[in-house]
């Protein structure tokens, strides 16, 4: 064999390993089996249904994913810390009441409205913080009866009806293309970019992860985990009155109609389907972002196909089911290979 024959060999060799080196870390990122179903599911109502890829219906489909998604990430940051948000969608409704009730009963700008509503679901993000950091109390109780109060505080404020002649501000903000495009799904993406930044990028991001995987390990060498906790409450309750906002805008009106009831399960589905483990620790922006695209792929399929709304929830919880299997499954593997 000549020199020549023996080094293209070689490197056809080393090409071909390194082709199988990249498949194999393909295959076994958790996010790719998400992403491949949102493009199968994509691709198959489409071709169901023609209606489905039209240019009105994605952007209908743009409008809700803002506000899955804004929640989505919100509750993914307190479960990367090994927490729980049951609140996030209750928050979500309140927040839309409190806005209206400021803006039209309390007669305030829309500008301030908002940024007391903000105000008020940072202060239940700190109140949750403090709550599970230094009470110890557990998450899921802690935030269980902020939703309790929270559906509570929306019927007290209307009185079961619902508040209309909301400022224009809203709906710009709910309601407004830019170049064809939903402004809230450009809002979502910016948010999305930032979380991804400062969990992928940022040291306090990697002690967010440092925290939910091993809270005495993240104590031992120096991490103040109780002030990650408290930030990642915090801003998952904001996240849900800035959701609050973009679904009050698109509304055009205070409704006591349940908005925001059951969102948080969607929330948590969102999560889980995107690789977060519900013990903490694990997951990705990437995977987060994917798993909310195909909940709201399948309900906007279900809805295309005229589907009965009331097999939503069945649907919806057995994707979720799937989801915990997969994710104990998961941790099981990773256990044993430990």
């Amino acid at each position: 064999m000549t020199t020549s024959t023996a080094t293209a060999k070689a490197e056809g060799d080393a090409g071909e390993g390194g082709r199988t080196s990249v498949l194999r870390r393909l295959a076994e990122t958790p996010e790719v089996g998400v992403v491949a179903a949102c493009v199968v599911v994509f691709v198959a109502l489409a071709l169901d249904k023609s209606t489905f890829a039209s240019a009105v219906n994605l952007q209908g489909m743009g409008f809700d994913l803002a506000q899955y998604g804004l929640i989505a990430i919100g509750e993914s940051l307190v479960i990367l810390t090994g927490g729980i948000d049951l609140s996030v969608g209750a928050l979500l409704g309140t927040s839309v009441l409190v806005m209206s009730w400021l803006n039209v009963r309390a007669g305030l700008p829309p500008v301030v409205a908002i940024l007391i509503t903000l105000a008020i679901t940072g202060l239940v993000g700190l109140v949750h913080g403090l709550a599970v950091t230094r009470l110890r109390m557990a998450p899921f109780v802690v935030t269980l009866v902020t939703y309790t109060v929270a559906q509570g505080v929306t019927l007290a404020i209307t009185s079961g009806t619902s508040i209309t002649d909301i400022g224009g501000t809203f709906s710009d903000l709910g309601q407004t293309y830019v170049a064809q495009v939903p402004l809230p799904l450009i809002i979502f993406v910016v948010v999305a970019v930032a979380a991804w930044f400062f969990l992928e990028r940022t040291y306090a991001g990697r002690q967010v992860y440092a925290v939910g995987g091993n809270p005495e390990a993240a104590r031992l060498a120096g991490i103040r985990g109780d002030r990650r906790v408290i930030s990642m409450y915090v801003t998952s309750s904001l996240l849900s009155g800035f959701a609050g906002i973009l679904v009050l805008g698109r509304m055009g009106v205070g409704s006591a109609s349940g908005v925001g009831v059951g969102w948080e399960l969607s929330a948590i589905a969102a999560a889980v389907i995107g690789g977060v483990s519900l013990v903490g620790g694990q997951g990705r922006l990437v995977g987060i972002v994917a798993g909310t695209v195909l909940l709201e792929l399948i309900n906007n399929g279900l809805t295309t196909l005229q589907i009965n709304s009331n097999y939503t929830n069945i649907v919806l919880g057995c994707v979720l089911a799937v989801a915990i299997t997969a994710d104990r499954l998961r941790a099981r593997g990773i256990a044993r290979r430990g």
